[in-house]
């Protein structure tokens, strides 16, 4: 004869061993999710922030170095922008079927990247304005009367900040180059195909159907490459260029503050490099919600 069964152990059942874990497992998510970081990032910059702050000292040297602060971006931001047009122009010769375009684009890649940007930059200064230099000089000669302004042109009338500018465009124009070619190749033959049989151009189409397509997905990259111009443009100090690290060396030096001086000049290009790629990451969300 079996036993009647107590409403309680009706009401309510045995729980599993495994029910507690599986309610907690969406908040474990969450928390393991967390950016922790960024959190040890915004807490060191606190740090250093209360240091410049409250210590006269660093507050000095704080305001010696972040007076370059205006000179890097300008630098960086006027050479990623000569980059970007290098490199579509390039890219679009590396995927031409011209094959004059072809080779003189993959020569310029080919150099380019096979030449550390520290050593571009002084092969620019140097050599590079020299000879252009000369070469309007020898145009103002042959125009006579008409060039005397050419003729009279000189090395230093081009200022190293316009040096450096080229020099960075340059080097970076290489690697954008690539990056726009493996974007347009990315986009689906078929795409070309249709667009020339709707009655487009080569240039109509690879402008209001390939590009647009292609820069979307190039995007990351792009504002990767960008961060990384703001880091490289610390190589602009060697030439004298009055930038953050340029600020940083010549204060240092002369104070001996080394630690304090080089310990401020690594927060101010975390502060810049994280803020260019929350932004970059909000142009891309931003895209995303515009495609749909």
């Amino acid at each position: 004869m079996t036993q009647p069964t107590s409403s309680a152990a009706q009401t309510n059942p045995p729980r599993l061993a495994g029910d507690g874990r599986s309610r907690l497992a969406p908040a474990l998510d969450q928390i393991a999710n967390w950016p922790w970081w960024l959190l040890v990032i915004i807490f060191l910059g606190l740090l250093i922030l209360f240091e410049i702050v409250t210590n006269a000292r660093m507050l000095t040297v704080f305001r010696a170095v972040s007076a370059g602060a205006v000179i890097t971006l300008v630098v960086s931001i006027s050479a990623y922008a000569m980059a970007l047009v290098i490199g579509l122009l390039v890219g679009l010769g590396r995927v031409s079927k011209n094959r004059l375009a072809y080779n003189l684009a993959a020569f310029y890649v080919e150099v380019v990247r096979g030449v550390p940007i520290l050593v571009l930059l002084l092969y620019i200064a140097f050599v590079g304005v020299p000879l252009f230099v000369s070469g309007v000089n020898v145009v103002g000669g042959w125009l006579g009367p008409l060039g005397g302004g050419l003729a009279a042109f000189s090395t230093r009338q081009v200022d190293f900040t316009l040096r450096v500018v080229l020099g960075l465009g340059m080097a970076y124009g290489a690697f954008e180059a690539e990056i726009f070619r493996a974007g347009i190749q990315s986009i689906e033959r078929g795409q070309m195909e249709a667009a020339r049989a709707l009655g487009m151009s080569y240039f109509q189409a690879m402008r209001h159907i390939i590009l647009p397509q292609a820069i979307r997905r190039i995007l990351p990259v792009l504002g990767n490459d960008f961060v990384s111009m703001v880091k490289d443009s610390s190589l602009v100090s060697v030439l004298g260029v009055t930038d953050i690290t340029q600020l940083a060396k010549l204060y240092a030096s002369s104070t001996f503050l080394f630690f304090q001086t080089y310990s401020i000049l690594a927060f101010i290009y975390l502060v810049l490099t994280i803020l260019l790629t929350r932004g970059v990451r909000a142009l891309e969300a931003w895209l995303t919600l515009f495609r749909q």
